[in-house]
Order: C-alpha cells, then sequence, then structure tokens
C-alpha cells in the first residue's frame, strides 16, 4: 500500500514531536488534525492512524493540555465529542512554545538553585551548575522577551526567518 502525503507528513510531524515535546503518537495525531479538513472524532483519529481509543484519547487529553488542540460539539444529537488543531499556525507555534518554557526551563531552572543549594557552592560541579543556572536564566529571559507578545514574536521570525511564502 503506497503511503498518501497525509501520511508521509504524519510520520514527518510524528519525529518532529520531540523537538516540540509531544511522544511520537501525540505529535501524530496532532499532525491528522492539522491535515484535516473537518474536525475528528475519537474513531476518527484511532482508525486514521491504526491506534487503540485509548491511546487517541491519552493524546488527545495531552493536546488539549497544551493549548493546540480544542474539543467541539458538531451537530444536535450527535453525541461524539469532535476535535480540532488551533487553525492559526503562529498561534499554535507561539502556544507550543509557550508552554515548552513553561514546561521545560522553568523546572529545569529550580531543579538547579535546588542542587546548589546542596552543593553550597564548592568544587568543579558547583561552578558548572551554578554557570548552567546562569545560562538557563539568560535563555528564559529571551524566551520570555520573545513570547512576551504574539504579534511581536511573529514579525521576529519572520524577519530572522525569511519572508511568508519562502519554501528554504
Amino acid at each position: 500500500m503506497k503511503k498518501s502525503e497525509v501520511d508521509k507528513f504524519v510520520e514527518a510531524w510524528g519525529v518532529m514531536g520531540a523537538l516540540m515535546g509531544f511522544s511520537a503518537a501525540t505529535a501524530r495525531v496532532h499532525a491528522l488534525l492539522i491535515a484535516s479538513d473537518n474536525v475528528l472524532c475519537l474513531d476518527d483519529i484511532a482508525d486514521g492512524l491504526g491506534i487503540s481509543r485509548g491511546n487517541a484519547s491519552m493524546c488527545l487529553k495531552e493536546l488539549r493540555s497544551w493549548g493546540v488542540v480544542s474539543r467541539v460539539s458538531k451537530a444536535a444529537g450527535d453525541r461524539r465529542d469532535y476535535f480540532q488543531t488551533e487553525s492559526d499556525i503562529w498561534t499554535m507555534a507561539y502556544t507550543i512554545a509557550n508552554e515548552r518554557k513553561r514546561r521545560d526551563f522553568e523546572p529545569a531552572i529550580r531543579g538547579l538553585q535546588d542542587v546548589l543549594a546542596q552543593v553550597h557552592g564548592k568544587g568543579p560541579a558547583a561552578t558548572r551548575l551554578a554557570e548552567m543556572r546562569e545560562f538557563l536564566v539568560m535563555m528564559k529571559g529571551i524566551a520570555d522577551q520573545l513570547l512576551g507578545n504574539e504579534a511581536a514574536a511573529k514579525q521576529l521570525m519572520l524577519m530572522f526567518g525569511g519572508t511568508k511564502g519562502d519554501t528554504e
């Protein structure tokens, strides 16, 4: 069976999932929703990806906690839940970046602070840990500035990344 372009995209997005902080399965569910013209119910997602309903449900819960997928109602009398991804790609990317900052930078900085309190600033390891904390605090500060305003972040991305429509 030949893979469709959507299937190829779903697989590629699944691989990229780790960069976004998602598992491969969660990223594949997200990709299917991105590539769909319609809202999808749990059965559509599970069948479309060849995964269990339970796995699809857990992936949707994760995507909803990130704020990039929402639950919607389709029609009167249809009791199934349907799901859609954020339709604006810039808003989606901005949301993911903010969540990565919140979920990754902030706990890492707190963890380093806790370790530094235990080592009392002695020895080469303490120096490396203090420098790592300083580096992460600086990176978080950059992320805070970049992500402080969605419109400004979009302008900066366009400025550094090329213009809309570039493919290279």
